[in-house]
């Protein structure tokens, strides 16, 4: 596994998704939907459901940015890695609590079970 794998894992993020957040990483600046589709070779629209993914996710970050003459747009850039690894690491120990209770609770539950059942037989 490489370490982008962590994306797919953690968050089920898409190939694609793992390009965009590539695309942005690699940017000296702050990327538009239009310029993230285009660095990924895609449709507006598939990049920014993409986007839409990597926002839900924490990985990026969005900036609105106004015109002098009115109306706005959103930049996309990446979030700061540590605090990318610092939510996953989160998550991780989370997980293993929850898997630490489940497994404790299966032990319990069957245990019961079969003191259960070795009484029925005496």
């Amino acid at each position: 596994m490489e370490c982008e794998g962590l994306l797919e894992c953690f968050h089920g993020l898409k190939e694609l998704d793992k390009q965009c957040f590539r695309a942005l990483v690699e940017a000296e600046e702050p990327l538009t939907v239009d310029d993230i589709a285009d660095a990924v070779d895609r449709e507006r629209s598939t990049a920014y459901r993409a986007v839409q993914r990597l926002l839900q996710t924490g990985f990026i970050e969005k900036d609105q940015i106004n015109y002098d003459q009115g109306g706005y747009y959103h930049v996309y850039s990446p979030t700061d890695p540590s605090q990318i690894a610092d939510d996953m690491q989160r998550m991780l120990n989370d997980w293993y609590a929850k898997m630490g209770q489940l497994i404790q609770e299966f032990e319990t539950k069957y245990d019961r079970s079969e003191a259960a059942s070795t009484a029925a037989e005496s």
